[in-house]
C-alpha cells in the first residue's frame, strides 16, 4: 500500500512523532503513566529501531531488571540512559516543568502528586522528549509557578543531558540549547502557525528546519494498530482500547 494521509487519533499521530524519533540501539527509558511514548517506543522497536534496549515502568515484558523502579533511575545516574520523557501540568519558556502545584506553594489552587525523580531523570538522559496532550496557554506559561525539574543549568553545574523536544496534538517545539529556550519546529496538519502561537503563552521563534509534519503512513497507523496495540492491552489496556483504533 502506499502511504497517504490516514485520519488518526491525536493520541496516535504524537506515537508516530515520538517514534520517528528513536534511534536503533539506545537504551530507552519510559516512565508510568506514559501509554504514548509506550507505543511511540514500542513501535519504533517494530519499524525502524529493533536494536533498542526499551524499558517501560509497569510492563513484564519491558522492564529487565529484577527488583523496582529504582533501578531505571541508577541506570540514569550512571549516565546510561539515552532517551527519557516527561510531562508536566505546566511547562515554560525556560524548559522548566512542574508536577507539584498550581498557585502558591503554601496556598495552592491544586496540589499533584509529585514528581517521583523526574528532576534527576531531566538532567541525566542524554535526550529529554515533553510530551503533553493539551497545547494551550494554560499549560504553555510564561513561568511556572513551581519548578519541579529544571530546563536550563548555570554552567558550573554538570549535566548528562537535558529536553530536545516537546510534543503536542497540535505542534512539535524543538529546544534551542544556544538560547535556552523553544523553538516552533513543526505544526501538524490540520494545524497553523497562528493557531499554535495563540495557545501557546510565551512568543515562539520559527526553527530554520521548520516543516509540516509530514502525516502517519498507511504502515505505521496498520503496526500501531495490531502489534503495538495488542502490546500495550497489557501495560495501558484502557489507552489502547479507547485511544489507538484497531486496524
Amino acid at each position: 500500500m502506499s502511504d497517504q494521509v490516514t485520519i488518526c487519533t491525536p493520541e496516535e499521530l504524537m506515537a508516530v512523532i515520538i517514534s520517528r524519533e528513536v534511534r536503533d540501539f539506545e537504551t530507552i527509558g519510559v516512565g508510568a503513566a506514559s501509554p504514548i511514548p509506550a507505543a511511540g517506543c514500542i513501535l519504533a522497536e517494530q519499524l525502524q529501531a529493533p536494536h533498542i534496549t526499551l524499558i517501560i515502568l509497569g510492563s513484564k515484558e519491558y522492564y529487565p531488571f529484577p527488583a523496582g523502579s529504582s533501578e531505571l533511575h541508577f541506570l540514569a545516574q550512571r549516565g546510561d540512559l539515552d532517551l527519557f520523557f516527561l510531562s508536566g501540568i505546566q511547562m515554560d519558556r525556560h524548559g522548566n516543568i512542574n508536577l507539584h502545584v498550581l498557585g502558591d506553594y503554601h496556598s495552592p489552587q491544586m496540589r499533584l502528586p509529585g514528581a517521583y525523580g523526574s528532576a534527576m531523570l531531566y538532567y541525566m538522559a542524554h535526550r529529554v522528549i515533553l510530551f503533553r496532550t493539551e497545547h494551550s496557554r494554560r499549560t504553555f506559561v510564561e513561568k511556572v509557578d513551581f519548578v519541579t525539574a529544571a530546563g536550563s543549568t548555570p554552567e558550573s553545574v554538570y549535566r548528562e543531558g537535558g529536553p530536545t523536544l516537546v510534543v503536542t496534538p497540535k505542534a512539535v517545539l524543538g529546544w534551542d540549547s544556544a538560547h535556552k529556550g523553544w523553538a516552533l519546529e513543526a505544526v501538524h496538519p490540520g494545524s497553523t502557525v497562528e493557531e499554535v502561537q495563540e495557545n501557546t503563552g510565551f512568543p515562539l521563534e520559527i526553527s530554520s528546519s521548520f516543516k509540516i509534519t509530514p502525516p502517519p503512513t498507511e504502515r505505521e497507523l496498520s503496526v500501531l494498530r495490531t502489534v503495538v496495540r495488542q502490546k500495550l492491552e497489557h501495560i495501558y489496556p484502557e489507552f489502547a482500547q479507547t485511544k489507538i483504533r484497531p486496524d
